[in-house]
């Protein structure tokens, strides 16, 4: 590993490996305390957040590193000044970046210019670290994850495209349930039917909720990505069949409901269901930290 842009750069045993890592960090975090000792990460973060921030910054210190956030108020990446001066002048000082962006061309920049590791964390077309975090708590729960049956519910996004990766190198069965017209992007879908086939995998997408089958477990999304201006009136119209509720969850026997936060109750999932004994959403935001570490140290350690 280089960077960490996309979890599709990833082969099984580097994925299976940085899951395997981010345990340890998890279970032992004083055996990491100095892994980054004497080491500073920059992280550039052109969209606000709460889980990404908090759990790269802690997360930096308690492996002995130093963390320098900087946001747009020092120039939105690529206006200011060119990415790729970004790119070369962090890498003078800093061992590492973060970047939190609006598109994937921004990411990819940094990586092209700079000396030093980038981890994407976010963008348009990608999630990697939140996907990371994901296949982490679905393996604290399940000894096997290519046994593992997992349904995606909603609009077809970053975060759709990276479990979509993951479940695919991993061998597992992953279904996205889509309205027409939100499914995600051809060439991912493409990109992950090739990885599913190659480690006995499969990828299911359909518009019909009855077409499910018996899942593991549901995860689902906002349905109104942040900066979409479109209307509730006519996002509910589309998206309200989907919703993640008791009878949904009953239909396909899911033990789980997985969301990457922020949740909006009654929305996309019921309230029952969000804060039920099954939701595993506090343990993903968690181990967005101990996933992270586990790139940070693989990349720097």
């Amino acid at each position: 590993m280089e960077h960490l842009l996309s979890i599709k750069d990833l082969s099984q045993t580097e994925l299976l490996d940085l899951l395997a890592l981010a345990k340890k960090i998890k279970a032992n975090p004083a055996d990491y305390n100095q892994a980054l000792a004497g080491k500073s990460v920059v992280m550039l973060f052109e969209k606000p957040s709460l889980r990404t921030r908090v759990s790269f910054d802690i997360g930096i210190n308690k492996l002995g590193g130093h963390s320098v956030y900087l946001d747009q108020q020092n120039g939105a990446l690529g206006k200011r000044e060119p990415v790729s001066d970004f790119a070369t002048n962090i890498s003078c000082w800093a061992d590492a970046i973060v970047a939190r962006t609006f598109s994937h061309t921004t990411i990819a920049g940094l990586a092209k210019h700079a000396s030093v590791p980038v981890i994407n964390a976010l963008c348009n077309l990608y999630h990697p670290c939140q996907g990371l975090a994901d296949f982490l708590t679905l393996s604290e729960k399940f000894d096997d994850i290519s046994n593992v049956k997992l349904a995606y519910l909603g609009d077809g996004n970053n975060v759709t495209h990276s479990l979509m990766y993951g479940a695919a190198i991993l061998g597992a069965t992953m279904t996205v349930v889509c309205p027409p017209g939100h499914f995600p992007d051809g060439q991912v879908v493409c990109e992950a039917q090739a990885l599913a086939a190659k480690h006995g995998g499969k990828l299911i997408l359909t518009s019909d909720i009855n077409e499910m089958g018996p899942q593991d477990a549901v995860y689902t999304d906002t349905w109104i990505s942040m900066g979409d201006n479109t209307s509730m009136e006519e996002i509910e119209a589309k998206f309200k069949p989907y919703q993640v509720n008791t009878a949904l969850m009953t239909q396909v026997g899911a033990n789980y409901f997985m969301h990457c936060l922020p949740a909006y109750r009654e929305v996309e999932a019921t309230a029952e269901i969000v804060d039920g004994e099954g939701s595993l959403i506090l343990q993903q935001a968690e181990n967005r930290m101990h996933a992270q570490n586990a790139v940070l140290v693989t990349l720097l350690g």
